[in-house]
């Protein structure tokens, strides 16, 4: 299975090079990638119902697991929101799944990138990185004729690093494609 080969290359590969720059003492004290989080914000939804259900069936064939609409939380008449009203999409992907979109993201879909020169290293503070992509359609699984809008999204590696360096680490030994800081 495509995802194992990111799994394995974690294992035999990145927890040693990691070990060996920061100097732990034990392999559990390596950063790992606990989950990545696939959100969607799409305001104009309050006008349209059919953006959410596009947007749910989009990002569950990008990822491979089905997606949730996100509720507001409160009534907001300036945009026209209500409470309890679907206003995004998201996707959690843990373990396996994880590993398989990683790989995907990392060796297909940002290559795709039209005038692509790397991602944003700034992570949050906490060890975690979150990419922004502009349109859904560097993802293979989208069929462009399909498209009605074109809808970005956010895409959260959380990991278990206590630094910023840390995190930003492991993802550049996933392969994720930093612009060189």
């Amino acid at each position: 299975m495509a995802a194992t080969n990111l799994k394995k290359q974690y294992e035999e590969q990145i927890i040693p090079a990691l070990t060996k720059e920061f100097n732990y003492t034990t392999p559990m004290q390596v950063p790992r990638l606990q989950k990545i989080v696939i959100n969607q914000g799409l305001g104009q939804a309050t006008q349209d119902k059919k953006i959410i259900e596009t947007a749910i069936n989009e990002l569950t064939a990008i990822t491979g697991q089905k997606a949730v609409a996100t509720l507001s939380r409160k009534d907001i008449s300036n945009f026209k929101v209500r409470k309890k009203n679907p206003i995004g999409a998201r996707v959690t992907l843990r373990r396996e799944r994880m590993y398989e979109f990683l790989e995907r993201l990392i060796r297909v879909a940002l290559p795709r990138i039209r005038d692509f020169k790397g991602i944003e290293g700034k992570l949050d503070g906490r060890g975690n990185y979150t990419l922004g992509i502009t349109e859904q359609i560097i993802f293979p699984e989208i069929n462009i004729d399909n498209i009605q809008k074109l809808l970005g999204m956010n895409i959260t590696f959380v990991t278990t690093a206590n630094t910023d360096e840390e995190g930003y680490a492991l993802l550049k030994q996933f392969g994720l494609p930093f612009k060189n800081k």
